[in-house]
């Protein structure tokens, strides 16, 4: 019978086996996340930076502050030739808020605009202040992850006047959301910026508005919409009003000759390339917890916006 010979291994071989299952176990380590985020933490990034819910929804102290223990339970008013509406109490509250809600019925509500088929304006649509038009664009993971996180809330009883309608209520369909984006637009920075400001309705404010029909084309990121008193209560004390800027690349009327920093402080900090203070309704503290990645995209998109006066 003849045994098998064991082959030696000699301490050459043994030493590079060594490096290559080192190599192989630090790039296995590397492709995991230290820390895989989870829906009700991804929600909650959203919520509370890009879309900014809190901006409306959130009750304010005089100086223009959300009262943490009262978040998103309903908040700012808004009086317009179309409607008199006051910012809903979406927390899980099952009397004032949206507890007896579906997960589906959250869905429609933010994509559109639709109130559930039960409970108080049965099937009635949202006021058209809500940007529902713009978030058709969220991705479905990005719906479930704040359907998650507005699940996950403190129930908070607020009751809030129902909306009053005055004209039809109409919601206009914005084309980057029309269009939709994918999963794989978060490789492109250019893409992922133009989510995040679809997300964020940046336009809905930045663009010409008439007659109340925003111009998507020629105007653009071109700015002058208005806001004061009269149809915004609640931001806070002594607001007398603001005038959406121009964010276009152009050099002079827009922000082409801004730097990224400037941009980024405008965003997070509301403060101008000339350090003159922004103010309300732009949701500076909320866009200030943005991430890296996210804030270097929405500078990366805004520099493609065509130059407008």
């Amino acid at each position: 019978m003849t045994h098998p010979v064991t082959p030696v291994t000699t301490p050459r071989k043994v030493q590079s086996l060594t490096i290559l299952s080192c190599i192989f176990a630090a790039t296995v380590m590397a492709a995991i996340p230290a820390h895989a985020e989870t829906l009700v933490e991804r929600g909650g990034y959203l919520v509370k930076t890009i879309l900014a819910c809190g901006n409306c929804h959130t009750p304010k102290t005089p100086d223009g502050n959300p009262i943490p223990e009262k978040e998103l339970s309903g908040g700012v008013s808004f009086t317009t030739p179309a409607f008199n509406a006051v910012a809903a109490n979406i927390t899980p509250d099952e009397e004032t808020g949206i507890g007896t809600w579906s997960d589906q019925d959250i869905k429609r509500a933010l994509t559109e605009g639709i109130r559930p088929d039960h409970g108080r304006l049965s099937g009635v649509p949202l006021a058209a202040v809500m940007p529902t038009s713009f978030y058709k664009a969220l991705l479905p993971s990005d719906l479930d992850a704040i359907v998650a996180y507005l699940r996950a809330l403190k129930p908070v009883r607020n009751e809030v006047p129902l909306p009053e309608y005055k004209m039809p209520v109409v919601h206009q369909p914005y084309p980057d959301a029309e269009r939709g984006f994918t999963d794989n637009d978060s490789n492109d920075p250019v893409r992922l910026g133009a989510y995040l400001g679809t997300i964020g309705h940046c336009m809905e404010c930045h663009s010409v508005r008439n007659k109340g029909v925003s111009d998507y084309v020629s105007g653009f990121g071109v700015g002058g919409r208005k806001f004061g008193p009269s149809l915004v209560q609640g931001v806070q004390d002594g607001w007398i009003g603001s005038t959406a800027r121009n964010i276009t690349s152009h050099p002079e009327k827009g922000i082409g000759a801004w730097n990224d920093e400037e941009i980024k402080r405008a965003i997070t900090l509301g403060i101008s390339r000339d350090g003159t203070k922004l103010g309300p309704p732009m949701a500076f503290g909320w866009y200030a917890n943005l991430n890296d990645k996210d804030l270097n995209a929405l500078v990366a998109w805004l520099r493609t916006v065509p130059a407008r006066e």
